[in-house]
């Protein structure tokens, strides 16, 4: 259900923001499309000397690419793929320099976990990785809503997006850890100043697939609907997003509203969230689209949609060194990156 307190990408007029106080989305223009020959790729970062790694759910296995041409780094063990678990998301210390640590989250035979490891470079560039450590463990899995974003935020803190795990009393209860955003110190403990004195930061989530803070520091989170309602948010300490009680932006109190709603599924299924410029860009799963979303303050203008149907599924979205961004597609067999020109 929506309320002019939201922009609706589709099938009605968008709402109430102004295109003349917000930003206006510059086209994105596709420099170079990578034939990696990559299967389920569904995250990926750039080290410092501007290597991207790319996870792979379904083969537990990192990916290099390097001038173009990609390389396994190695196989993460312990990840048990099933639906829509495996090797997820990946993070980079914000200390990378020194402690060469990478981040991912990856589902095994027992829970959703995040771990982490060393990357480390060899004589002539070559990397190599270190066994993994685990750092935070018993997130509910599933064979759905799995969530799995992972990413550190401006204060230096981990913030994990979670799903409900199937399980969809657990997005109401501030002592689960389904259906949430989670906010982690990067020894796995929780952060100091969580609302619930614990490691949860945000919950009544149904299933968390992107992550990105705007200009100003303010989190914002991607997620997926049932089969109405997908999601953009704007992300408060503390603050009830709804799921299973409501979706979308019915302006019922005690739960927060969405800032967009796509009333259909089939127009986005929004995945991997990069914001740079003050535009959102949400990659579309079902919706086989690129998202643009201007953003102003603590509202959301008009999503402007990009590469409908052009390139299939698109399931991250990422900022590159030099201010391109890479789209990861999936389900191409094999699955290829998208470069696009930089935008600012």
């Amino acid at each position: 259900m929506t309320t002019p307190g939201a922009a609706v990408a589709s099938p009605a007029p968008p709402a109430t923001q102004s295109a003349a106080t917000s930003p206006v989305p510059a086209a994105p223009v596709v420099q170079e499309r990578l034939e990696l020959q990559l299967d389920t790729p569904w995250a990926a970062v750039f080290l410092p000397d501007g290597t991207a790694v790319i996870s792979e759910r379904g083969t537990a296995l990192l990916k290099t690419v390097r001038d173009g041409r990609a390389a396994t780094l190695g196989k993460v063990p312990g990840v048990a793929p099933a639906g829509e678990g495996g090797l997820l998301g990946l993070a980079l210390s914000p200390q990378f320099d020194a402690d060469h640590y990478l981040y991912a989250y990856l589902t095994t035979q027992d829970d959703n976990r995040v771990v982490r490891f060393t990357v480390d470079a060899g004589a002539g560039g070559s990397l190599s990785m270190g066994l993994p450590q685990t750092v935070f463990s018993g997130i509910p899995k599933a064979g759905t809503h799995n969530g799995g974003r992972i990413r550190f935020g401006p204060d230096g803190f981990l913030y994990v997006g979670t799903g409900d795990a199937q399980r969809r009393e657990q997005a109401q209860d501030p002592t689960a850890l389904g259906g949430k955003i989670l906010r982690l110190r990067a020894d796995g403990s929780p952060a100091p100043g969580n609302p619930f004195g614990n490691a949860v930061y945000s919950l009544g989530h149904r299933n968390v697939q992107g992550l990105a803070w705007d200009d100003t520091g303010r989190l914002w989170a991607s997620e997926f609907g049932p089969d109405v309602d997908d999601e953009l948010n704007l992300i408060l300490p503390g603050a009830n997003y709804g799921w299973p009680e409501v979706t979308g932006a019915p302006h019922r109190a005690g739960f927060q509203d969405a800032k967009v709603v796509w009333p259909s599924t089939r127009d986005s299924s929004p995945s991997g969230l990069e914001i740079t410029g003050g535009i959102a860009y949400l990659g579309a799963l079902r919706g086989e689209r690129l998202w643009a979303v201007p953003l102003q303050a603590e509202e959301a203008g008009t999503p402007v949609a990009y590469f409908t149907g052009e390139y299939g599924r698109i399931r991250d979205v990422i900022r590159a060194p030099g201010g391109s961004l890479w789209l990861l597609t999936n389900g191409e067999n094999p699955d290829f990156a998208l470069v696009l020109r930089p935008l600012h």
